[in-house]
């Protein structure tokens, strides 16, 4: 496992803004003045916005695939940075960086499908020092680091939108518009890269438990948009509009 210390840094991001400046091409004549870095973000120095920058370029904007950097420019140039541009990059976050995902797959997922309504600082602490004993990459941790960590993923999800409070955080249940959820079926064929999807360790990232998930996967409506094949412990589907072509389709409809 390929670990780094993006989710402290994510989670004391105190804004989204750099996102739109990291997404601009002349980077470095945005950094030169501390008028015009403030002008975008409530960031106030040079060395934090490299810090953050490294961050979010490695985590958050990197795509593993043009079709992913697709799907996401054709996010935030129609909506801006809002709720499903930030779903969207709570999953590529997840593809990036693997103690993220980790994280969700051992603490979030687990309690979001039990229906809990909160996850305590203490789990995580406990689910990343178990890690630390089988990963070389974390024996360097002290105390101190684990417990921040843990802390800035529950922040991180709360940036993100699944978490809300400040001390005791509570888990929000969130439901795909029919906007969003066809996006996700397209980002979950493109990162998945295998033709039967219940395979896919991506298919909890659609915050819907396998039967629902299935039956809103099979309904009529949809069928514009992919071809669905289930049988028995086999699900493909397959796409029918093309990545670049898919958000104007969907707002056509």
């Amino acid at each position: 496992m390929n670990i780094n210390s993006d989710i402290n840094i994510l989670g004391g991001l105190p804004d989204w803004n750099l996102i739109n400046v990291f997404l601009k091409e002349d980077i470095k004549s945005i950094q030169s003045s501390k008028e015009e870095i403030n002008s975008y973000t409530a960031i106030k120095t040079d060395k934090s916005v490299k810090r953050f920058k490294k961050a979010i370029t490695g985590t958050l904007l990197n795509f593993n695939n043009d079709n992913v950097r697709l799907l996401f420019r054709s996010l935030i140039e129609t909506k801006g940075v809002n709720s499903d541009l930030l779903i969207f990059l709570f999953w590529n976050a997840s593809v990036n960086n693997e103690l993220l995902h980790y994280l969700n797959e051992k603490v979030f997922f687990p309690a979001l499908y039990t229906g809990r309504i909160s996850i305590k600082n203490d789990e995580v602490t406990a689910c990343i020092k178990e890690l630390k004993s089988s990963e070389n990459d974390l024996q360097g941790w002290s105390e101190s680091t684990i417990t921040t960590t843990a802390s800035k993923y529950l922040t991180l999800l709360k940036k993100f939108g699944l978490m809300e409070g400040s001390i005791n955080k509570i888990i929000n249940h969130p439901y795909l518009s029919d906007e969003m959820f066809v996006v996700y079926i397209y980002w979950l064929i493109i990162s998945s890269n295998m033709p039967n999807l219940l395979k896919s360790k991506w298919l909890p990232y659609s915050f819907t438990e396998f039967q629902p998930f299935l039956d809103r996967l099979m309904q009529k409506k949809f069928f514009k948009y992919f071809n669905v094949i289930y049988i028995g412990d086999n699900l493909n589907v397959e796409p029918l509009i093309t990545y670049e072509k898919l958000y104007d389709s969907i707002h056509k409809s």
